[in-house]
């Protein structure tokens, strides 16, 4: 499932395709067609994240809210379109651009009223300016779950997946599953923090890079040196040489060191 970072990078993205253009919409898979129809002839006024949420603002209509799930997926291009393959549930054609939007968890038109009301479900989203992470610590200190599950869960914080969670667990030495209200504040403000820094890299870079340049020696970031323990199972942690252990929480594999965060 795309994390927030990658949410993030679609609303830019998309602005800069499409943004203050007359879009065509059309639903050739059919599922979204009284939808498309809805937008076809409108300008797309501006778009947004919040998490793992991407909305689209056009006139007249409200906004257009995507949720990627597991296997959603945007593919973007630039001139004229190709003939839609397979089930492409919604494509955007601009002037110089188009989108291609297939298998979302959800594809919807919704008002501002209703989108209020889905952010306020949320926790703080860490790529947003406003985001309070005091939202986010009021949670976990009352709750008896594991750190590792809590991570996981949109209302406490939105936009985290399987990759930040491990990888920022690790990275501030915490036990995945001490309870939330047994974590330490003062490593709560710098995990989040740490959090903020390395989803902005994201955003930027369009891929997750968390380990530390002295962890990884050689110099250039390839993908086997760009985590410290998510997707490592078996191999050696990085610091102490201990094979990396795997759990299945919050239905997802949790990846962690058992002596660097004992």
């Amino acid at each position: 499932m795309p994390e927030g970072h990658t949410i993030h990078r679609l609303a830019r993205d998309h602005k800069r395709l499409l943004g203050g253009q007359v879009v065509a919409a059309s639903s050739p898979q059919g599922r979204f067609a009284e939808g498309a129809a809805r937008i076809d002839g409108r300008v797309l006024r501006g778009t947004e994240a919040y998490g793992k949420h991407l909305f689209h603002r056009y006139a007249g209509v409200g906004l257009l809210h995507v949720h990627l799930g597991l296997i959603g997926s945007f593919v973007a291009g630039l001139g004229t379109p190709p003939a839609p393959k397979g089930a492409v549930r919604l494509r955007l054609v601009g002037e110089s651009g188009w989108l291609d939007l297939r298998g979302a968890m959800v594809c919807e038109l919704i008002t501002p009223a209703e989108r209020a009301a889905l952010l306020a479900r949320l926790g703080p989203d860490p790529l947003r300016r406003a985001a309070d992470p005091r939202q986010a610590w009021g949670r976990l200190s009352r709750s008896t779950l594991p750190i590792g599950r809590l991570l996981m869960d949109q209302a406490v914080v939105a936009g985290i997946g399987n990759v930040y969670r491990a990888e920022l667990l690790y990275r501030h030495l915490v036990n995945p599953f001490i309870p939330g209200r047994e974590m330490q504040e003062a490593t709560w403000w710098q995990m989040w923090a740490d959090l903020v820094s390395l989803m902005r890299v994201g955003v930027r870079t369009g891929r997750i890079v968390t380990t530390r340049p002295e962890d990884r020696p050689g110099g250039r970031i390839t993908q086997e040196r760009a985590h410290y323990v998510y997707r490592r199972t078996g191999l050696p942690c990085r610091v102490c040489g201990t094979p990396v252990a795997t759990v299945v929480l919050a239905g997802r594999n949790l990846f962690w060191c058992s002596v660097c965060q004992a």
